[in-house]
């Protein structure tokens, strides 16, 4: 009978003594092997090895069927499942099937609720412990992932590939209404509901509707007073990244945005969309009470007011009231006379 060595721990069995060594580790949290690039520290040699190809770039393993290439081999196996359609393990309670067992013990804790690995910096728990060990690179500032054309480094080798494709103009999904195209997937989605209408998310304060999450999270700053972004220069605060990108252009002076058609310049690209109907003579505002339009939602805002009565502009000095502050402040010449 083959002799076998059991882990004293967890009483799980190896065919021979070195396997065994190297998984005690698991219960000592030894790690002896460190790379030399990132000082990531490993159980075994053997796993070193493969994490160095993420700094060489060296995948050694293709795919036979597509070219595809990976830097170890069970990630090639698991590829290749894709071509054969095999997915030989199952989920009991829905039948949902996997390619992989480990997919599938992960999968499983979608149904037991069990997230049994917890960072112990913010307590945030995950259901494994490949998602806990991403997640730890928000508190550590690791960034193993680097584009080789500009070097801006990712946490997630996916959000690097994604990001390759600013550099190739890859976009691979299509709007098949308009034809628009996108680098993700997500943002096709996102980009449907214009079309469908859907705006699923809510805000719980002014029951004002989004298409996304991250519009909705923005939103929400008008309620919170948040205003997280601020200027080098001024110190003027913002509550969009993006805004304060385009107000510090008032500082440098830089205008990238050109129209192709009268060569005006502009400090983000918003300003030039809506310039650019001047040419297209495009106005997709209309008013529902005259069916007056308008190229700008500001200015149909502010027509609005006609109908309304609504004058939320008062002078500080007469108490006169105005539809919009462009006209208080000309009005307000009058008094510095």
């Amino acid at each position: 009978m083959e002799r076998t060595y059991p882990c004293g721990v967890c009483n799980k069995t190896y065919r021979n003594r070195g396997s065994l060594k190297v998984h005690q580790r698991i219960h000592t949290g030894e790690r002896p092997y460190c790379c030399d690039m990132c000082n990531k520290t490993f159980i075994d040699r053997r796993n070193l090895y493969v994490h160095l190809r993420v700094h060489t770039g060296e995948r050694p393993y293709r795919c036979d069927v597509c070219k595809k290439t990976y830097k170890n081999r069970n990630g090639l196996k698991i590829h290749q499942s894709i071509h054969t359609g095999e997915r030989p393990y199952c989920c009991v309670v829905c039948n949902k099937t996997f390619t992989h067992r480990r997919n599938l013990n992960v999968h499983q804790r979608v149904h037991t609720g069990e997230r049994s690995c917890r960072c112990d910096v913010c307590n945030k728990s995950f259901s494994n412990l490949e998602n806990l060990k991403i997640h730890q690179r928000v508190h550590n500032g690791e960034r193993p992932y680097s584009c080789d054309v500009c070097s801006k480094p990712f946490i997630h080798e996916s959000s690097l590939k994604l990001h390759r494709r600013v550099h190739t103009g890859v976009r691979p999904y299509g709007c098949d209404l308009c034809n628009k195209t996108f680098i993700h997937k997500s943002s096709l989605k996102i980009h449907q509901r214009v079309h469908t209408g859907e705006r699923p998310y809510c805000c719980e304060v002014c029951n004002k509707t989004f298409n996304n999450t991250g519009s909705l999270y923005v939103h929400q700053r008008i309620h919170t007073g948040e205003h997280p972004y601020h200027c080098s220069v001024c110190n003027k605060t913002f509550v969009h990244k993006g805004s304060v990108k385009a107000h510090e252009r008032v500082h440098t002076g830089e205008r990238p945005y050109s129209c192709d058609i009268c060569n005006k310049t502009f400090n983000n690209n918003g300003s030039l969309y809506v310039h650019q109907r001047i040419h297209t003579g495009e106005h997709p505002y209309h008013c529902d009470v005259c069916n007056k339009t308008f190229s700008q939602s500001g200015n149909l805002k502010v027509h609005q007011r006609v109908h309304t009565g609504e004058r939320p502009y008062p002078c500080d000095v007469c108490s006169r009231t105005f539809t919009d502050k462009r006209r208080m402040k000309v009005h307000q010449c009058i008094h510095t006379v």
